[in-house]
Order: structure tokens, then C-alpha cells, then sequence
């Protein structure tokens, strides 16, 4: 029997929520504490030895595996539940973590890294359409700011945790800390989450699972393969067509079948499609900064993982501070008004890194990453309960999947593609630097600025030239990066001002989803009639 919520929203919601931004910590915090210490687990004395390659795949077969079926996640838990989909991850998740802490070779931490990106997968939406069926519609605004809160605190503290445990215990201890708060975590589930599903679920749509998860893994395999060889490659672009062809016969088959896993007639929502792309936009620009800003901070600054972690502190402050808040500026100011200024921090944000060179006082950093922080809170919070609101109760998950997919497919392109204009601009702007050096050596600081820096530490006199050419030229190309994400940014800017609703009138009742849709295909239905 399945505790359902009363229509004022269950009386445990506030304690639930807790629950649930535990369960959101450990899967957002433990990709970002891995960023601090790819250098521990490339060293062969105190870490794995692993290569650049595959420190890379530690990281993505994570999102491979967490992009790929987190839209299948979401659609087993609406019909098999939500609090079982929840627990089952936490505990994948934390036998998986386990497993990497004590991996004896990189292979080894790959594979359990892609087993932790399949519990990450069933944890991820349960925690939003859990938040959807507990609270009521007027108070789940907020909870979702509270949520998206906490997304942006465990980016940010990720690598703060991860340059303490590096400094104290050895490289396995960023895994190992996972354990003991998954088991929490399930305590606390069994206790206190209630059950819930879709009560009509109809069959299962196999057929459209499996394309579903064809089409999101090869698409994120081609993103990922074009960070690494480039968009020209025939393992990327190829890969990519593949995924959209696969995609786009997804969509068909869904439109044609009685019982899909995703409605596409929700995509005619124009709420619904455009909350989704800025999603989507804002990711690919935010998650693209942080990338070339590590960087940045622990090269070309020379800041160890435990005080590069600290400078973005200032994010997680500008999202705690604001996300819970902007419920309430939506309904004084209406969504579209607040996530365009969201937006147009964000792009404000990013336009500082233009500015910012070797020697910039470092608070400068410290005060693009809180303006960051503060403009996310403000873009989150409003276009996750669009999506949300668009949707009724039993379909949360699937809504929840949808918004999270789309979040991972941006963050992943975002880091791909920006990484791969800061890597052909910093090989072009580095020329003649390497000159001299051995054909190896060359090839290796040629590569990277990560890759110059290696090479001026057995280099001697030679260093700090090549060390010079290595920073301006990564500086040349991170402020390439910088002018993408501002486009990004600026592009969601213009999808929230031409397609986001604005403040409704004091006495107008909400709409609910059904309404909301209906009153969307009657505007494309009207606009055919008239041939507009």
C-alpha cells in the first residue's frame, strides 16, 4: 500500500526534503571531489599511474553511463516507485564507491566509476518527482530551490572536501567517504520517504527504453570522443550522427504508440521545451567555465586542490543564499523576468574571465564565481518547476529524467567542446615555444598546458620559458572559451524572453498540467487552422 500524499502535501515533506538532498549530495559532490585529485591518482608512487587517457575516462564513463540511463531511470521508477528506484541507487552507488577506493589499477577505477554513474542514474530523478509528489503545488517552488541548492553547494564543496581527504588520507579516502553517508542515506529513506508510482502505468514501452538509451550513450560517447580527438574525428561525428538518428526515430516511434515512455506531445508545451533548453544552454556555458578554471587555478596559479577547491566557495554561497529566495521573485516578478536576469548574471559572470590574466588579484576570480552562483540560483530553481509543473504528479519522473538528462547531454558538451577550442587555440598560440626540446617532449607540452608543465619539471633551465609560452598561450585560449559560454549564456537569455511566461495576474488560478497543455496545442492547433 503506498503512502500517498494529502493535497496540502505530505505532513513529513520538510524532513523528506532533507532526505533527499543527502541522497543528491553524494552523486553531484563526488564527480567534482575526483577533479582535485587526478594528479594523486596519476602519480605512481602514491596513486594508480594512471595516463592522462584514462584519467579521462575515470570521469566519463561516469556521465556516460549517468546521461545514458538517466531518462530509463526515470520512467522504471514512475512505474516500479520512487523510494525503491532511490534506494537501490544509494546502495549501487555506495558498493560501487567502495570498489573504487580500493581499485588497484586505472581499468579497475573506470569500471566501478561507470557502475557508480548507474546508481547516480536511479538516484538522481527520484529526488525530483519525490519532491513533486510530497509537496503541494504551492510550496514545491521552494522545495526545488532548496534542491537546486544543494546541487550548486556540492559543486562547489566537492573539491574543498577532496583537498582535505588528499592531504590527510590517501587518494581511495574520495571514494571511501561516500560509504558511510549512502548507508544514512538508506536509513534515512526507509524511514521517512513514502512510496509512490504512476497508478495508470500502462505497458512498459521496451522498444523506446532501449532506443532511449542507445541514442542518449551514443550521442554522450560522441560528445566525450570529440573532447578528446576533436569534432573531425570520424569516432565522434560519427557517433553523434548515429545518436540523432537514433533520437529522432525515438521521437517517431513515441508519437506513434499508445503507451510511450515520453509523451512528445509535451515538447508542443512551449514552457516545457523552452524551460529545457535553457537548462541545457546554461549547463553547457557553466559547466565549460568551471572546466578551463580548474585549470587555471591549480596550473597556471600554482594553488594546491585544497585552496583552488576554496575559491569556489563563493558559487556555493551565491547559490544557497539565492536559490532558496527565488520562488518568491517568481511570483513577485514572474519566471521570465527572474531567469533572464539569472541568465544575464551568468553571461556577466563569464565576460569576466576576459579580463583575467596571470597575475589578476585572485578575488576577481573569487567574485565571477559568485555572480555565477547567484545567476544559477536564479535560473535553476524557476526552469526545473516549469518542467516539473508541466507535467502531473504520476509523471514526475519522467519530467524529473528529462531535465537531468538534458543537464548532463549540456555539461558534457559544454566541457567537450570548450575543451577542445582551448586545446586547439593554446597549440596554436604556443608556435615556436618547443622548439628545441626533444620530439617527445615537444609532442607532450604541445598537448597541453597540463602537458608543459610536466615537461618543464624535468626540463631544468629551459623551464621557465616554456612555462611563460604555456601560460599566455592557456590564457589566449581560455578567454576563447570564455566568448563561447557568453554565447551560450546569451542564447538561453533570448529563449527565456521569447518563450517563458511572465507574471501572472494576482487573481488568475494556477494552471495545472493538463490545462497547461491543452491550452498550448489548442494555440498550434489554431495557428495551423489559419496557416499561421
Amino acid at each position: 500500500m503506498t503512502d500517498q500524499p494529502t493535497p496540502a502535501g505530505h505532513p513529513r515533506r520538510w524532513a523528506i526534503l532533507a532526505v533527499l538532498v543527502i541522497s543528491l549530495l553524494v552523486v553531484v559532490l563526488d564527480n567534482t571531489v575526483l577533479n582535485v585529485a587526478m594528479k594523486t591518482i596519476a602519480d605512481p608512487e602514491h596513486g594508480l599511474g594512471a595516463t592522462q587517457s584514462e584519467l579521462e575516462w575515470s570521469i566519463n564513463s561516469y556521465t556516460l553511463v549517468f546521461a545514458g540511463l538517466l531518462f530509463t531511470a526515470g520512467i522504471l521508477a514512475d512505474r516500479l516507485g520512487r523510494r525503491l528506484s532511490l534506494t537501490v541507487g544509494l546502495v549501487v552507488f555506495g558498493i560501487a564507491s567502495l570498489i573504487s577506493a580500493y581499485a588497484s589499477s586505472p581499468d579497475q577505477l573506470i569500471a566501478a566509476r561507470a557502475v557508480m554513474g548507474l546508481g547516480a542514474a536511479a538516484v538522481m530523478p527520484a529526488t525530483l518527482s519525490i519532491i513533486a509528489n510530497v509537496f503541494d503545488p504551492t510550496e514545491r517552488p521552494r522545495a526545488i530551490g532548496v534542491w537546486a541548492g544543494s546541487v550548486g553547494l556540492a559543486v562547489a564543496i566537492g573539491p574543498v572536501v577532496g583537498g582535505i581527504l588528499l592531504e590527510n588520507f590517501w587518494w581511495g579516502s574520495v571514494f571511501l567517504i561516500n560509504v558511510p553517508i549512502v548507508i544514512i542515506g538508506v536509513a534515512l529513506v526507509a524511514l521517512l520517504v513514502p512510496e509512490s508510482k504512476d497508478p495508470k502505468p500502462g505497458r512498459i514501452d521496451w522498444l523506446g527504453v532501449v532506443m532511449s538509451i542507445i541514442g542518449l550513450t551514443l550521442l554522450t560517447y560522441g560528445v566525450i570522443k570529440g573532447g578528446e580527438d576533436g569534432f573531425g574525428a570520424l569516432a565522434a561525428w560519427g557517433t553523434i550522427t548515429a545518436g540523432l538518428l537514433v533520437i529522432v526515430g525515438f521521437i517517431l516511434y513515441e508519437r506513434s504508440i499508445e503507451f510511450p515512455s515520453l509523451d512528445v506531445r509535451l515538447f508542443t508545451n512551449r514552457q516545457f521545451s523552452a524551460s529545457v533548453g535553457i537548462v541545457g544552454l546554461i549547463f553547457f556555458a557553466s559547466m565549460g567555465s568551471l572546466f578551463f578554471s580548474a585549470f587555471y587555478l591549480q596550473l597556471v596559479r600554482g594553488y594546491g586542490p585544497l585552496a583552488s577547491g576554496a575559491l569556489f566557495v563563493p558559487f556555493a554561497v551565491g547559490q544557497m543564499i539565492f536559490a532558496p529566495l527565488s520562488a518568491t521573485m517568481v511570483k513577485r516578478y514572474g519566471p521570465k523576468a527572474v531567469s533572464t536576469v539569472g541568465l544575464l548574471l551568468v553571461a556577466a559572470s563569464l565576460s569576466i574571465w576576459l579580463l583575467i590574466g596571470a597575475d589578476t588579484p585572485i578575488a576577481v576570480v573569487g567574485v565571477s564565481f559568485f555572480v555565477m552562483g547567484v545567476g544559477m540560483a536564479n535560473v535553476m530553481p524557476p526552469a526545473t518547476e516549469a518542467i516539473m509543473s508541466a507535467l502531473p504528479r504520476e509523471k514526475a519522473g519522467v519530467g524529473s529524467a528529462v531535465s537531468n538528462t538534458i543537464r548532463q547531454l549540456g555539461g558534457a558538451l559544454g566541457v567537450a567542446v570548450l575543451g577542445a577550442v582551448v586545446s586547439s587555440v593554446y597549440r596554436g598560440e604556443l608556435g615556436s615555444a618547443t622548439d628545441g626540446l626533444p620530439a617527445a617532449a615537444a609532442e607532450i607540452a604541445g598537448d597541453s598546458v597540463s602537458g608543459a608543465y610536466a615537461v618543464a619539471a624535468q626540463t631544468g633551465p629551459a623551464a621557465a620559458p616554456l612555462l611563460d609560452a604555456a601560460n599566455e598561450a592557456f590564457i589566449t585560449a581560455m578567454h576563447s572559451a570564455a566568448v563561447g559560454t557568453m554565447v551560450f549564456a546569451l542564447l538561453g537569455t533570448l529563449v527565456a524572453v521569447i518563450w517563458l511566461p511572465g507574471k501572472r495576474p494576482a487573481n488568475a488560478p494556477e494552471p495545472t498540467a493538463e490545462t497547461a497543455l491543452a491550452e498550448e496545442q489548442g494555440i498550434v492547433l489554431a495557428g495551423r487552422e489559419t496557416g499561421s
